[in-house]
């Protein structure tokens, strides 16, 4: 099959161990970014099948109308909210999503809360610019951790909490409040109540039309005003232009923020916020992670070709000849 693995702007496939295996295959790999659905129907061509890394690629019927070889998307990660799988069912091709690790994301996270209550980046910055100690951090030890949306990354950022001393509140469905109190941790039915009492609060919930902007302005001005927010899991969770707002009015005190509502996020104004230490989505950006990832995508190749398709996401997909 032509196939065709879009925006490796790392340029990180072709050093993957996985991808030396693939020989049944003509795989191109585009590193630049498109910015235009013109320029995107120009990388694809007449390839067969995309691999996508991620969410960087949006697919939609005004694509999907410039590249008529298509037939099979492998989307690698669960998440596919740029794909418009009605589009591709109507056309006939077949989407497949994959997997991930909940270890990368859960210890990003733990990256976060760390280097912010330490202030590692600033004493960094300024040990380079010839300034000797010029933060105090705080312990972590004895301070409680709220998460919000107790799932297997937020069961994991649980325990990276206890290993620090810390004591773990956790917020979410009936099933997750179950599973925090089986796990040893305090459930907290009232979302409202572990932002008022967190010292840190992780967001890990999954973007849904449930949850997005659960996280509002009275959440965030009701935290303590040395307290920290870290979201690693999705920028639409909290209500538009709250943080914003939250961060400048002093509640929370700080931030720590590895996504966005539009991404890349180069000109954010969040970036420049004294209080926020931020990131350019690193929580699936490990060597093993795409090794998980790119070893799936290319499992879905063969198994499409053989006429078997796995990992298929369409609702209710048609394959063309």
């Amino acid at each position: 099959m032509r196939v065709v693995v879009m925006e490796d702007y790392q340029r990180a496939v072709e050093r993957l161990r996985c991808f030396s295996d693939v020989t049944d295959h003509e795989i191109v790999v585009h590193a630049a970014r498109p910015t235009t659905v013109a320029e995107r129907a120009a990388q694809i061509g007449d390839a067969e099948a995309l691999v996508l890394i991620r969410e960087r690629t949006p697919i939609d019927s005004s694509l999907l109308d410039r590249v008529p070889d298509l037939r099979l998307i492998c989307q690698t990660g669960r998440g596919m909210p740029h794909i418009d799988l009605t589009a591709c069912t109507e056309r006939g091709i077949v989407v497949c999503s994959g997997g991930g690790s909940s270890y990368a994301p859960a210890e990003l996270t733990l990256a976060l809360i760390l280097a912010s209550s330490r202030r590692i980046v600033e004493d960094a910055v300024a040990l380079r610019s010839g300034t000797w100690q010029s933060t105090i951090g705080v312990e972590l030890n004895g301070k409680t951790l709220g998460i919000v949306g107790y799932g297997a990354i937020g069961a994991l950022v649980a325990r990276y909490g206890v290993a620090l001393g810390m004591h773990v509140l956790a917020w979410g469905r009936e099933g997750s409040l179950a599973r925090a109190r089986a796990d040893g941790h305090e459930p907290e039915r009232e979302l409202g109540s572990l932002f008022t009492r967190a010292d840190v609060v992780s967001l890990q919930l999954k973007l849904s039309p449930e949850t997005r902007g659960i996280v509002t302005r009275p959440h965030l001005a009701a935290m303590k005003p040395d307290a920290l927010l870290v979201n690693t899991a999705r920028a639409g969770l909290i209500e538009p232009g709250a943080l914003d707002a939250a961060l400048r009015a002093g509640r929370p005190g700080r931030a720590a923020i590895d996504v966005f509502d539009d991404e890349p996020a180069i000109e954010d104004p969040i970036l420049h916020h004294p209080s926020v230490l931020a990131t350019p989505h690193l929580g699936y950006v490990t060597w093993e992670t795409y090794e998980s990832y790119f070893a799936e995508a290319f499992a879905q190749l063969d198994a499409f070709a053989a006429g078997a398709p796995i990992g298929v996401a369409n609702p209710e997909p048609r394959t063309r000849p």
